[in-house]
């Protein structure tokens, strides 16, 4: 058994439990709220942070499952505080959640700091949330313990399954190039989104709740749970009372988290076929665990890993499909000669414990390896003449024709002018054409958006649904196509995308992971002589704090003053 804390080492016990001048205002105020010393004496406080919020659909039962994770706290003997933080709603905040990931980073951060805190669960689920609450969990460094939001239930219509993102942009082009109508449309619209919980499909929110889990940082099988299903309000009740059991053993991430628990979490999000926002919110993450983790390590796991969930975006089914066929320990028990099976995790056992036992009850949602949708490569880093520092592609979600294609650039300066001449009738674009949008990095969107480059829809209505396309954006996890992303350096900043002229060849090879502009070192230097940097953006405010601080996306996106595992002290009690 793990050593135990006494009641006296607790951190709380400095707020509360010291007999002086300062800690009579603690106790007071504390009885203010209605509580007698029984309930907060000598018990680890769990703070308990909420990214619930009106705006945040995906969290919508957050309210009521925070109280289950309350219920858990207080029969394990803690006492529970909840503190709610900004949402980061991916539908709705704009330019980006990624703007504002290091911001709810910062907030969970300072908010464990600053209040008396023992230990804590993160509640989230949403895109960036996941990576949000454990980078600032991970910095302060108390036990900590991970709650998935879950996925929302399968959307229908008409009789097909509909998954959030990836249908929505199906349909839409669909709509684009004429094959449904306006009513059509509005239906989809009606039943695509049926419950609470986050995108079904194995989007940046699914593939950032399963990492987190594999990484060791959630129950075992919790990040698989519809939102809606009776389990994971059971799971939410386990996840409070293991708060408190991991503050008296002092389970820190530091005791829990190595080299290896990231190479485990970079194989599950392979092996699902998980989002390519992945590859920054975990080097961002592993950043702040003192862990090393670059695309280079993404492109080696990436080259062993087969891709066994048959889950849209690259497959055929939805999460809740996933949860019925075994979830993720399922998942991770047939791949289990790939991962570190002595790493620890939240609940005390090793991953290979864990995933005693896991079963696999539809082999079509979880293949057999032999079956697997990618025998390898799902993901793949890409370098050259317009990628020195790196870029990525999902070869999954792409027409097999395109992963070695050489065709003419057609560059679009920013997200305006895309949107402005994409659909123009005389654009002089073709199906062999490369799309390049500039200027959508971290710096220059700003935040690095999620901003898809859509088929022109002349080329929709002569039947062409994939094509190569360049930015140094992100793209939803739900997103699909011959897609290369997070380009670094970024445009903005001077990267070689800056220098693309429409005209240019680029050739795309990614068996030889090689990017390149077809020009020769003479003309780029010409070009790179006579580029101008764009003007400053933001003045003022948290967009000039973030347009100075903030990495490129090889590098997590993190600012730069955040990463790393340097101490900070701890508030003085006055």
């Amino acid at each position: 058994m793990p050593a135990r804390k006494r009641p006296e080492e607790l951190r709380s016990h400095r707020w509360y439990g010291v007999g002086d001048r300062k800690t009579f205002d603690h106790r007071s105020r504390t009885a203010q709220m209605g509580y007698d010393k029984s309930d907060y004496a000598g018990k680890p406080v769990i703070a308990i942070i909420n990214t619930w919020s009106d705006i945040n659909p995906c969290h919508a039962h957050f309210r009521t499952r925070a109280e289950e994770v309350k219920r858990g706290v207080w029969q394990a003997g803690g006492f529970p505080i909840e503190m709610p933080a900004i949402a980061l709603a991916e539908p709705f905040q704009k330019p980006s959640t990624m703007m504002y990931r290091n911001l709810l980073a910062m907030e969970t951060e300072e908010l464990l700091r600053s209040y008396p805190a023992d230990g804590c669960v993160l509640m989230g689920g949403c895109d960036k949330t996941t990576p949000a609450l454990v980078m600032g969990a991970l910095s302060m460094g108390l036990p900590m313990i991970y709650l998935p939001a879950g996925p929302m239930l399968r959307g229908n219509w008409h009789g097909q399954v509909l998954g959030s993102g990836s249908d929505s942009r199906k349909y839409w082009a669909e709509l684009r190039a004429g094959t449904i109508t306006e009513n059509d449309w509005e239906e989809i619209e009606e039943g695509i989104a049926r419950s609470p919980g986050h995108c079904m499909t194995m989007g940046t929110a699914s593939t950032m709740t399963s990492a987190a889990e594999a990484l060791g940082l959630a129950l075992p099988g919790s990040a698989s749970i519809p939102a809606a299903d009776s389990h994971h309000a059971k799971m939410a009740t386990a996840t409070g009372k293991r708060a408190v059991e991991m503050v008296w053993e002092d389970a820190t991430p530091k005791n829990i988290l190595t080299p290896s628990s990231f190479d485990n979490a970079v194989t599950c999000v392979l092996a699902c076929g998980g989002s390519t926002n992945a590859a920054i919110h975990l080097i961002a993450m592993a950043r702040r665990a003192g862990v090393r983790l670059d695309l280079e390590r993404f492109d080696a796991i990436s080259r062993r890993t087969p891709v066994i969930a048959n889950l849209r975006p690259s497959g055929k089914y939805l999460m809740e499909d996933f949860y019925y066929a075994g979830g993720l320990r399922a998942l991770l028990a047939s791949i289990r000669d790939l991962l570190d099976l002595d790493a620890k995790t939240v609940n005390g056992k090793t991953l290979g414990e864990n995933l005693e036992g896991a079963k696999v009850f539809n082999a079509d949602v979880i293949l057999p390896r032999e079956k697997a949708l990618v025998p390898s490569g799902g993901l793949a880093v890409l370098r050259g003449n317009l990628a020195p520092d790196g870029a990525i592609v999902k070869p999954a979600a792409a027409e097999p024709r395109l992963l070695q294609h050489k065709g003419r650039a057609v560059v679009f300066e920013d997200y305006n002018d895309l949107q402005t001449r994409l659909d123009d009738p005389t654009l002089d674009v073709d199906a062999d054409s490369v799309i390049v949008l500039k200027n959508a990095g971290p710096v220059g969107a700003p935040g690095m958006p999620e901003w898809e480059v859509p088929i022109p829809k002349k080329l929709l209505q002569q039947g062409v649904r994939d094509m190569v396309r360049i930015s140094d954006a992100r793209m939803s996890g739900t997103a699909y196509g011959c897609c290369v992303l997070h380009v670094a350096p970024e445009s903005w900043v001077g990267g070689p995308l800056a220098l693309v002229r429409t005209g240019d060849t680029i050739e795309l090879d990614v068996p030889r992971r090689r990017l390149q502009v077809l020009i020769d070192d003479a003309e780029m230097m010409k070009r790179k002589r006579a580029w101008k940097a764009p003007v400053r953006r933001f003045e003022r405010g948290y967009g000039a704090l973030f347009s100075q601080h903030i990495r490129q996306a090889n590098e997590g996106c993190d600012f730069d003053f955040l990463e790393g595992t340097a101490p900070t002290p701890e508030p003085e009690i006055h």
